[in-house]
Formats: structure tokens, C-alpha cells, sequence
């Protein structure tokens, strides 16, 4: 999948633009695809793809986009510290607008999986949510 993106930005121009989960694990995966895996770290110049976008969902987007309650997940001691750590990665320290969206998450101990926008309908994340995110150019 990293080679995939890599070749789609290098090869065909094309913006790759990260869906994950509300929460530090899917920040985690953005810094996979963003810098490589320190599993696989001689290797990591062929498969990563820095300028990764973060679309959703995002910690910011359980209010903005009225997410329910019941669909939102309160994070647990080790989420809390977990996203703490990640505060002091380079990867999220150089982008402050990561920064400030984990910085929300950690300080309101809420998270959220993808399929809570499917609390919305069963298509609202592929006809609403991602039409009207790419389309606003609402990515960080």
C-alpha cells in the first residue's frame, strides 16, 4: 500500500489524503505512510509519501459534523498517554494544525472510529462526508 501511494504522488501527481480513525492510533498510520515504519526504517525512502494529507476523521469533526454521543468513544489512560507521546513526535510537532487537533483529542479524552459516521446512514461517509471534505478542500 505505501509503494502504491508513493507511486500515485511521484508518478501521477495526485494529492494522497489520509482517512483514519479519531484517535492516536490512526495518527499513528498517517506517520507510517508520512515517514516510514522504524520496523522498516532501511527501507523507508522508497515507500513513504511526506506530504500525506490528514482528511478525517478528525477530532474537530465530532462536533463540526454533529457526531452523537453514543458514537463517540471516551479514550482509555493508555490512549490518554499514548496521544501525549505523540504530541512530542517530530512528525506532529512540524505540523501544528496536527498538533492542535491532538492536542483537542488528548484534552477532551474523546475519540472516534470511522463507522461513526455511519450513525448518519449507511452512505454518508462516501456521499456526504468525503464529497463535501474534498470538495472544501478540508484537509491538513
Amino acid at each position: 500500500t505505501r509503494h502504491f501511494l508513493k507511486k500515485i504522488k511521484t508518478e501521477l501527481n495526485i494529492p494522497v489524503l489520509g482517512l483514519v480513525d479519531a484517535d492516536p492510533y490512526g495518527l499513528k498510520i498517517l506517520s507510517v505512510y508520512m515517514s516510514g515504519s522504524k520496523n522498516m526504517s532501511y527501507d523507508s525512502a522508497h515507500l513513504t509519501t511526506p506530504d500525506i494529507k490528514w482528511l478525517g476523521i478528525r477530532p474537530t469533526d465530532l462536533d463540526k459534523y454533529g457526531i452523537p454521543e453514543q458514537c463517540r468513544l471516551s479514550m482509555t489512560e493508555h490512549d490518554i498517554k499514548t496521544g501525549k507521546q505523540l504530541l512530542k513526535e517530530d512528525f506532529i510537532k512540524k505540523n501544528p494544525e496536527w498538533f492542535k487537533e491532538l492536542e483537542h483529542m488528548v484534552r477532551t479524552k474523546e475519540k472516534a472510529e470511522i463507522q461513526a459516521l455511519s450513525s448518519f446512514g449507511f452512505q454518508y461517509l462516501t456521499q456526504v462526508y468525503l464529497p463535501q471534505k474534498i470538495a472544501q478542500g478540508d484537509w491538513i
